[in-house]
């Protein structure tokens, strides 16, 4: 992720700073920002209390983002915090990684765990405002989004299709099944044909999120019956690079599909987010996707990365150009479109009543 030069001279700078970094106003966790010389290379955040061993690979992380010195944040109660930084402290001490700062906060205040003297560290904390602070005003000048919380967050890659995307879905499905199957000579030329028109849908979405644009419904959704076929979605993902569009498009088609279909969708959004760190919304992207397809290959790819705190660059580094994904998959074949015509196949299940509530789910009270 590209961040904006954010000057933190003061522990408030530094709390104003972590939510634009992690996506949203934490609370009851704990955030380490990683640093080498002015730059930031990662923020990572862990719920609290701290499962055993969830902190295990940080000191290799930060390693391996050639990080000197970090800045340790909990938020929450000191019965929560204290515990969670004394231990993140002591592995970045044996791992020779400066700690700059470490800070509780709780109640719009905070307490410094690096400065001992009550003069400028009073017992009852010491009072901060991240709305007024230059360094949010920066954040946000850059386009950097720090949502309330963490449900904020999550909500907002929750479905909100609706009855009219639904019908249009129903639509597109109807006039991709009209086509004939060929068979044959013709069936690698159409599966090349598709794939060309799809590969071209990608780039034209990427360029109008852009601009600024959104996709209509129809083209949302015959947008998502393209990231059936491997290629399309790979072409996607070999184009994802720190522009807001990335997340914006796959944001959108994320929250618009069919739960049936946004498997892909959702898995380009997480790789997008993590791309540029933001990994609390990379792990809710993959929720969605799994939910969608528990077996989907490219989600379980990187929930394994997350997981393992691998670097977004390890991954990054080993993905093929579009030029090598022609070079590396050749001419298309007709058994690219087999998945394709898999979710065809498939009709879309009837929609959730909110007055007879399935397995899992609970009906809003009145």
């Amino acid at each position: 992720m590209t961040i904006p030069k954010l000057v933190l001279s003061s522990p408030a700078d530094i709390l104003a700073a972590v939510p634009y970094l992690v996506g949203f106003h934490p609370a009851d966790s704990l955030v380490v920002t990683g640093v080498a010389g002015p730059e930031v290379r990662l923020t990572t955040r862990w719920d609290l209390p701290v499962a055993s061993g969830d902190l295990d690979r940080l000191v290799t992380l930060l390693r391996r983002e050639s990080v000197t010195a970090a800045f340790v944040v909990g938020y929450g109660p000191g019965a929560l915090v204290t515990p969670a930084v004394d231990t993140v402290t002591r592995l970045l001490h044996a791992g020779g990684i400066r700690v700059a700062e470490s800070l509780r906060a709780e109640g719009g205040r905070y307490w410094s765990y690096s400065c001992g003297s009550a003069t400028c560290c009073p017992p009852e904390g010491t009072p901060y405002d991240t709305e007024r602070s230059h360094v949010a005003a920066e954040a946000v000048m850059h386009g950097l989004v720090a949502l309330p919380d963490r449900g904020s967050l999550r909500r907002s890659v929750q479905p909100c299709g609706g009855a009219a995307m639904r019908q249009v879905t129903l639509r597109v499905m109807a006039d991709l099944r009209a086509v004939p199957e060929p068979g044959g000579s013709v069936a690698d030329e159409t599966a090349a044909r598709f794939v060309a028109e799809g590969l071209a849908r990608v780039r034209r979405a990427i360029g109008l999120y852009d601009s600024g644009g959104r996709l209509d419904d129809e083209g949302a959704a015959r947008l998502g019956l393209d990231l059936a076929v491997v290629r399309v979605r790979d072409e996607a993902w070999a184009l994802i690079d720190d522009r807001d569009a990335h997340i914006a498009l796959w944001r959108d088609l994320t929250r618009r599909l069919e739960p049936g279909h946004v498997a892909p969708a959702a898995s380009l959004l997480a790789a997008a987010a993590w791309h540029r760190g933001e990994c609390a919304l990379a792990g809710m992207a993959l929720e969605r996707a799994l939910a969608a397809d528990p077996g989907y290959s490219m989600a379980l790819l990187l929930r394994q990365a997350l997981v393992h705190m691998m670097s977004p660059a390890m991954l990054r580094d080993r993905m093929p150009t579009p030029e090598e994904l022609d070079e590396e998959m050749g001419r298309p074949r007709a058994i690219w479109l087999a998945p394709l015509r898999a979710l065809l196949a498939r009709d879309l299940p009837a929609p959730v009543s909110a007055t007879a509530p399935g397995r899992g789910q609970t009906a809003s009270p009145p």
